[in-house]
């Protein structure tokens, strides 16, 4: 039985909610209904092919002129949970973008939301849908699982100081302790170690992460802005997984094919290719399992619900409370 499109708006018109709202309106899945921004300057400089796509500057004045059923939440950080419950208590379905807020502390407080209400509340991971990350997951499924993790996500050294209020375990390493949380199926450590370096100007430059497990399972995250801005502004991106009897190695930033004329440029970034119709790559994916959601098709997988993102941020605050001096 064809369904109707999803009606979706997107909150928050910066870099990933225009790309969210651009993905949204390739899919045939979905319906692109509003985009909202209180920055008027946002709004104008969405592209041209989203013109004709209604704009609001508050979310009360999009409810309240729009029939959307599901929201992608992917405005700042502090008004991540202020939103997502304003949403939820209206009966929509909500995308929220990671980190699900600046604390641990307000993140939780939206488990004063009944189950029904946390039930429509997707997390954002596209790293769940990238291709060669499903294929690792897969192969560790097979394989009985693994004995050693290391995964490493860098970023060009003046990023430190553009994220200087931020630190690498919240803003970078969370990535990879997501994908760690998928293929260990949830299990919490039980211990976790923690290292910093600062840089001259005293900001948190680089940080180091050891989590090991009950079977003997060991995983080691380094995550920084230390490579140099010659670079792709992506940094780069690997992860190894060691079993036995074999390995496994993904790099899925920068992606095997890379460009270069008077610069560097990634053309293929985050694995999406926006030049095709639909568009293709781990958003898109992401974006089709948020539609099967809504429509009763699928449940949210493990990875993307509100527990999930819960135990990964109470991970990266033991770490930051253990850090080593």
């Amino acid at each position: 039985m064809m369904l109707s499109p999803v009606r979706i708006g997107v909150l928050g018109a910066g870099y990933f909610g225009t790309l969210h709202a651009l993905t949204v309106n390739s899919l045939s899945e979905a319906q692109l209904c509003a985009v909202v921004d209180s920055s008027a300057t946002a709004l104008a400089k969405l592209p041209t092919s989203l013109a004709q796509i209604p704009r609001f500057f508050d979310l009360e004045t999009a409810i309240y002129n729009t029939d959307v059923e599901a929201w992608i939440v992917a405005s700042s950080t502090a008004s991540h949970v202020y939103l997502s419950q304003q949403l939820l208590q209206t009966g929509a379905f909500v995308l929220l973008e990671k980190p699900i807020a600046p604390s641990l502390a307000e993140a939780e407080t939206l488990q004063a939301l009944n189950d029904s209400q946390l039930g429509r509340l997707m997390l954002g991971h596209i790293l769940l849908f990238n291709s060669e990350f499903r294929e690792l997951h897969y192969q560790c499924q097979q394989r009985s699982g693994f004995d050693y993790a290391s995964c490493y996500r860098m970023r060009p050294t003046s990023q430190a100081a553009h994220y200087a209020d931020e630190n690498p375990f919240f803003l970078t390493m969370i990535h990879d302790l997501y994908c760690v949380q998928s293929l260990v199926d949830g299990e919490d450590p039980i211990q976790l170690h923690a290292q910093q370096h600062r840089n001259a100007e005293g900001v948190m430059d680089l940080a180091l992460a050891q989590l090991s497990w009950g079977n003997g399972r060991i995983a080691t995250f380094a995550a920084g802005f230390l490579t140099p801005d010659s670079m792709s502004h992506e940094g780069f991106d690997r992860m190894e997984i060691y079993g036995n009897g074999w390995m496994g190695r993904i790099t899925p930033n920068p992606r095997p094919f890379e460009l270069w004329d008077q610069g560097y440029h990634p053309p293929m970034n985050l694995e999406m290719q926006i030049r095709s119709q639909p568009f293709t790559g781990m958003l898109t994916e992401e974006l089709r399992c948020f539609c099967r959601v809504v429509r009763g098709e699928e449940k949210i997988p493990k990875g993307a619900r509100y527990t999930d993102g819960i135990q990964v941020m109470r991970w990266i605050d033991q770490l930051v409370h253990r850090i080593e001096t």
